[in-house]
């Protein structure tokens, strides 16, 4: 047999916890979707439209009437004016949008910059098209960018750099220096940008999230993906989309005509439709925002030191007064030692690090948080010999 086109490494350490997770029952404060409800009316808006015989294929596009609420969303909120029709496209969630995108203008030799952490999927597929994904760290404690590493590392072969702002796990926002650096590098460039936007929706401590789209000179050369996923609770809906100036959609739609074909069709009307109630954003990100206060709260007095997020429903903890393991281990050990699952930082790494760093989802029902910190602040302080 054949061996897959993608360099595939060693299993991924968050599927070797996940699966450790799993057979010791552990509370789940891992895998990357929030527990929290999807609203009533959602749901019954996607069974009224199943009942209406909105089952068939949808347009590759997209269905018109989602695709006229997103960007009049967008629009308002970027003060753009969008195209409904040529400039957005519905997918089968953020990942295929990322993908396809990389598929679209990635091609042999072709060099890409990705910051890390980093969604795991991003390189690989990269590599699969026959690019060289280029890697740039965050710089601790706050996880900055260094603007003249990532100016040296530009050259001819670059033809992409992917954002992920707010950036997951860590819950950073681009600041307004970010956005003037990413001017000036990809200023009198053909880089096309690929910006994940998904967690723009859930922005804490009262700060100002700005999307790329709001930026003409970044707009006019940036691919922007987002979802409703983790605002209305329909990460498995599998539903995403695109938008960007009509130059960059017209190429992506070329790949998605074979790659996404047709995205869930009464889950499209159902998001129509519950759109046109122009749901309270405001609300939900209070909502997260209070999980994300009480869990701090809830671990204050632990050994554990908190990373400041300022965006997602992630919490990275510093263990290194805890454990002098690696992230795997020390990981392992809060599943067999405290029954509670975490994700390693190093899934988010492309090579191995000595950051003692864990995340954790804090969007979870209360009484589990609280289960969870009570085990969390009995793990004592790595002895001293």
């Amino acid at each position: 047999m054949g061996s897959s086109k993608i360099p595939m490494p060693k299993k991924n350490s968050l599927t070797t916890i996940l699966e450790v997770a799993e057979g010791k029952n552990a509370i789940d404060l891992a895998v990357p979707m929030s527990n929290l409800n999807c609203p009533d009316k959602l749901i019954d808006l996607v069974s009224k439209n199943m009942r209406l015989g909105n089952n068939d294929y949808s347009p590759v596009e997209g269905v018109g009437l989602l695709r006229e609420q997103i960007i009049s969303l967008v629009n308002a909120q970027n003060n753009t004016s969008f195209n409904p029709d040529k400039e957005i496209t519905i997918t089968a969630g953020p990942a295929q949008a990322m993908t396809t995108a990389i598929s679209t203008f990635i091609k042999e030799g072709d060099e890409v910059i990705i910051f890390e952490p980093v969604q795991e999927s991003y390189a690989p597929f990269i590599e699969l098209n026959g690019g060289r994904p280029i890697f740039v760290t965050l710089k601790l404690p706050d996880f900055r960018i260094d603007w003249e590493e990532v100016k040296k590392l530009v050259t001819s072969k670059t033809r992409m750099i992917i954002i992920n702002n707010p950036q997951n796990p860590i819950g950073r926002i681009f600041s307004e220096e970010d956005i003037d650096q990413l001017k000036r590098l990809t200023n009198g460039t053909r880089l096309v940008i690929l910006s994940n936007e998904v967690f723009d929706n859930i922005v804490f401590d009262n700060l100002k999230f700005r999307s790329l789209a709001s930026v003409p000179d970044l707009a006019a050369k940036s691919l922007i993906v987002s979802s409703f996923g983790p605002v209305f609770n329909i990460t498995g809906w599998g539903i995403g989309y695109v938008f960007g100036p009509e130059k960059l959609m017209s190429e992506f739609r070329k790949i998605q005509q074979f790659q996404g074909f047709s995205v869930n069709t009464p889950a499209q009307f159902a998001l129509a439709e519950f759109l046109q109630d122009e749901p309270d954003f405001d609300a939900i990100c209070k909502s997260y925002h209070t999980k994300r206060d009480l869990f701090i709260s809830l671990l204050k007095g632990s050994k554990f030191d908190l990373v400041p997020t300022q965006s997602t429903f992630y919490q990275i903890l510093d263990y290194s007064k805890i454990s002098d393991e690696s992230d795997v281990d020390f990981a392992l050990r809060l599943i067999t030692d405290y029954g509670i699952s975490t994700v390693p930082f190093s899934a988010f790494q492309h090579e191995k690090t000595k950051y003692q760093l864990i995340r954790v989802c804090f969007a979870k029902p209360d009484e589990l948080l609280v289960q969870a910190a009570k085990k969390l602040k009995a793990i004592p302080l790595k002895s001293r010999h």
